[in-house]
């Protein structure tokens, strides 16, 4: 049976399952959940049954719901182990799991829509000064991945050596916030290094914002490699 994924086009989270995914040539349909429209399909009985959280992306595997990105692909992960995500070391799974981690927990959260909407709505935040918050979110997290990835030997095409993985998963997605919020990625030649090596891959492309059935715009302007 072909797995189902609840997806919203411009989510990070599920951008980063939709990777997965097709890296691993699983075949899925994707069901849209708009966060917006109508006050946002995920908070509507119909989803928020399936999904108490009220968030995407969710995975439904026949009978079997997963939620969270990262919990989505360790479970794929384990339950097709064919073309790994992850390394074969423990050392080297430790500090892949680190760099998601610092994407997928540290930054990401603190620029999710919710918490925009969140700033704005309730606490009064101007639009301005929303947007200043979610640049220097995305900013400090990019710098932080630079930081680690510009001095670690294990660093090839890829996050980790010449085999796109885990770490280039959640990597690419910030990139694509980090363009639409017009950032100067130049500072992170080494994760631009890696970007544009990830979206030379159809996996990469076929998941990105504009290849989604749900897509309202096209991709930010992507930079040429230097």
């Amino acid at each position: 049976m072909k797995m189902v994924l609840y997806s919203f086009w411009r989510s990070s989270a599920a951008f980063r399952v939709r990777i997965a995914l097709n890296l691993k040539g699983l075949d899925y349909e994707v069901i849209p959940v708009h966060l917006s429209k109508n006050g946002g399909e995920q908070v509507q009985s119909s989803y928020a049954q399936k999904n108490p959280t009220c968030l995407v992306p969710l995975l439904l595997d026949g009978n079997v719901p997963v939620h969270q990105s990262l919990a989505i692909i360790e479970y794929l992960e384990e339950t097709n182990p064919t073309t790994p995500l992850l390394p074969m070391t423990a050392i080297d799974r430790a500090w892949v799991r680190s760099l998601a981690m610092d994407i997928a927990m540290d930054t990401h959260p603190l620029s999710n829509l919710r918490v925009l909407r969140y700033l704005v709505r309730i606490l009064g935040v101007s639009v301005a000064d929303k947007d200043v918050w979610y640049q220097h979110w995305i900013a400090l997290g990019l710098e932080n991945l630079e930081k680690q990835l510009s001095i670690d030997p294990r660093v090839g095409r890829f996050g980790l050596g010449d085999q796109p993985g885990l770490i280039d998963i959640c990597l690419v997605p910030q990139i694509f916030n980090a363009l639409s919020a017009k950032i100067d990625v130049s500072t992170y030649p080494t994760l631009m290094k890696i970007f544009h090596e990830c979206m030379k891959l159809p996996a990469f492309i076929n998941a990105s914002w504009e290849n989604q059935v749900d897509a309202e715009g096209s991709n930010p302007l992507i930079p040429p490699q230097e």
